[in-house]
């Protein structure tokens, strides 16, 4: 309890993020019950084996819980509740990384999903553009989409701007608003469709259940076409919030640049202000070429 009330702390000023607290205090709260000791000192090697093993659990998650513990009984140790450390016998498992896709949508079935939304549930559709076209992380507990306000679009500077408050990661990142994005913002705009519609909870399940959405595919899916039209790592990490050690492993080659010009050709049927809507965002190779 003491260690979880320090993590809020943090949590307070803004040292940690949400969703690793939500982890945390999950992961404590297991505890106990798995290791039903009286005083951390009782935590030993085997018994905390025994925890990271149970459930028949996979090596990474053998690994996070360890490392949930690390946090823990460094605290200990601090506190002088332990002399030693029992992780110092415990070492992590070695786990060799496999370069794996991540799951995504066919350009066919976000453009499904987009005429969907916008026909059964308009109200919701700046959510899922939003999603869709720019990599929002689309969570309804934690999601970055339920801290994004309507100043962080600006549609005539053709950018949305995260700011550390939304960021998942506390950084600040920019997004260059595709053409196709910038048709759905016109056509839906933000003055009149709020980004999170008090009935998204209910819409959202029809769409999971009518397409078989993932909790993340439709960030996924924005990454990989974005890397397949733009053929920039760099440039994809750096909207998206992510390392390019990450994009190179799970999105670099998903999709080839047919499907991601279908998928960036994706507008709706009610129509916007389109005669002020810009060309596609250059390359940095074509920037380069122009310099």
């Amino acid at each position: 309890a003491d260690y979880i009330a320090a993590k809020e702390h943090e949590f307070e000023q803004d040292l940690i993020s949400e969703p690793y607290l939500v982890r945390l205090r999950r992961e404590m709260t297991r505890l106990p019950k798995r290791c039903p000791v009286k005083v951390v000192s009782e935590l030993t090697p085997a018994r905390l084996i025994a925890y990271f093993e149970f459930g028949r659990a996979s090596r990474e998650t053998y690994n996070n819980r360890r490392g949930t513990m690390s946090g823990f009984l460094k605290f200990a140790l601090h506190r002088e509740w332990i002399t030693e450390n029992p992780l110092a016998k415990i070492p992590a498992h070695r786990i060799r990384r496999r370069r794996s896709g991540a799951e995504t949508l066919t350009a066919t079935q976000a453009k499904d999903l987009m005429i969907f939304i916008e026909n059964d549930h308009p109200s919701a559709v700046p959510f899922f553009a939003l999603c869709l076209f720019a990599g929002i992380r689309p969570c309804l507990r934690t999601g970055e989409i339920l801290r994004l306000q309507p100043s962080h679009v600006r549609l005539a500077e053709n950018v949305i701007k995260i700011d550390g408050e939304v960021s998942k990661v506390r950084e600040p990142r920019t997004i260059t608003i595709q053409p196709n994005l910038a048709a759905w913002l016109r056509a839906y705009p933000l003055e009149k469709f709020p980004i999170v519609p008090a009935n998204l909870q209910h819409i959202r399940e029809k769409a999971v259940e009518k397409f078989s959405l993932s909790h993340d595919v439709m960030r996924h899916t924005f990454i990989s076409m974005f890397v397949a039209k733009f053929r920039s790592i760099g440039e994809a990490a750096l909207q998206a919030g992510n390392s390019e050690s990450i994009i190179r492993k799970h999105y670099l080659d998903l999709k080839d640049t047919a499907e991601a010009e279908e998928f960036w050709g994706v507008r709706p049927k009610r129509a916007g202000d389109s005669a002020t809507l810009k060309p596609d965002a250059p390359r940095p190779s074509d920037l380069r070429a122009a310099a």
